[in-house]
């Protein structure tokens, strides 16, 4: 298949610049795939269309705020680095504005001066390997004191609450963006939906900025997906297995969750606790072998997502329920509203 083919056109006024007020407020459509009918819901109704014994796989991951604006030393340059991933220690890789001027050996100082970064070396895509120097325990502290959200170059208005982009579920520090699909649980909606008898367990996946990156090639089977870590534990693996041997249903909420799970059950044949490195691309055409509903934004076009969404619910189905949503006038990508696959 072509990139072109999961073109659609979208009014720029569709994209979310901030979310649904409460969470769950947010619109949910709900796509069937046993009659291929198309339901136009509330995400608070979501407890509706799962049964007792279903699982929810939701991502645990914790969204860094990972964009930090400094000053050039000794010449007072505003720079801007952006904290993609962990090398080793306070070696981390990041993206770099302006990323001609911040050579190797350059000195970056953070607010009082009490976080500073050294650019040690320029890799070929253009990111920078940097290692930090700081006065706490740790650089998230610091993190925390300096760093704004790495919200998408599509959201184009400051949150007046960080929190507005973290799960109400994340703990594991890690991610350069948050999986957003779960953005539309509130606490309340998760005992409603554990009350019903359905059950929710975590999976850990860190989200890299790759997850924005356009497809570049025009053939979809060219492109190269980024490397993001992932974690299965052993409750998550056991809750898994007992779900889908008493003939319940698995549901990832969110991509992240989706891939995680395709990916270790592609390796391993099941899914089992482990952890590791997954480039995995879902696109029409490759089998899943493990969940049977996905939770999900609506993504952009041309976007490996949209590539996924469409292989689980097929091609045609996926790009008839997205021009839907366009003349129905749902709200599209990070903040937006969601779909539920069945």
């Amino acid at each position: 298949m072509l990139k072109k083919d999961f073109w659609y056109d979208l009014p720029k006024e569709l994209i979310a610049q901030e979310p649904a007020s409460p969470r769950d407020a947010a619109r949910l459509m709900v796509l069937s795939q046993k009659d291929d009918s198309i339901q136009h819901r509330i995400f608070h109704d979501l407890p509706e269309y799962l049964e007792p014994g279903d699982l929810l796989v939701v991502n645990n991951s914790k969204v860094l705020p990972a964009r930090i604006v400094g000053i050039k030393q000794p010449t007072g340059a505003v720079c801007e680095l952006l904290l993609l991933r962990q090398v080793k220690g306070d070696q981390w890789e990041c993206l770099a504005k302006p990323g001609k001027r911040m050579q190797p050996g350059t000195k970056v100082s953070f607010g009082d001066g009490s976080l500073t970064a050294i650019v040690d070396e320029t890799l070929e895509d253009g990111n920078k390997f940097v290692t930090f120097y700081y006065d706490t325990e740790t650089l998230y502290e610091k993190l925390d004191e300096f760093g704004k959200m790495p919200l998408p170059p599509y959201i184009t208005k400051q949150l007046d609450d960080q929190s507005q982009y973290q799960t109400v579920y994340a703990k594991e520090l890690g991610s350069a963006a948050a999986p957003t699909a779960g953005l539309h649980f509130t606490p309340e909606l998760m005992d409603t939906i554990r009350a019903k008898g359905v059950n929710i367990t975590e999976v850990t996946l860190h989200v890299g900025l790759g997850t924005f990156r356009p497809v570049q090639e025009d053939e979809i089977t060219d492109h190269k997906m980024h490397s993001e870590w992932y974690s299965v534990s052993e409750e998550t693996a056991k809750l898994i297995h007992d779900t889908k041997a008493a003939g319940h249903r698995v549901i990832a909420v969110g991509t992240t969750s989706c891939r995680t799970l395709e990916a270790v059950a592609a390796k391993y044949g099941e899914i089992k606790a482990c952890s590791g490195n997954t480039d995995i691309f879902l696109y029409p055409g490759v089998k899943f072998n493990c969940i049977d509903g996905l939770i999900t934004n609506f993504h952009l076009p041309e976007s490996t997502l949209i590539m996924l969404v469409s292989a689980l619910y097929g091609y045609e189905k996926t790009m008839a329920a997205y021009k839907v949503a366009v003349e129905q006038k749902y709200r599209f990508f990070s903040f937006g509203d969601a779909m539920l696959i069945l």
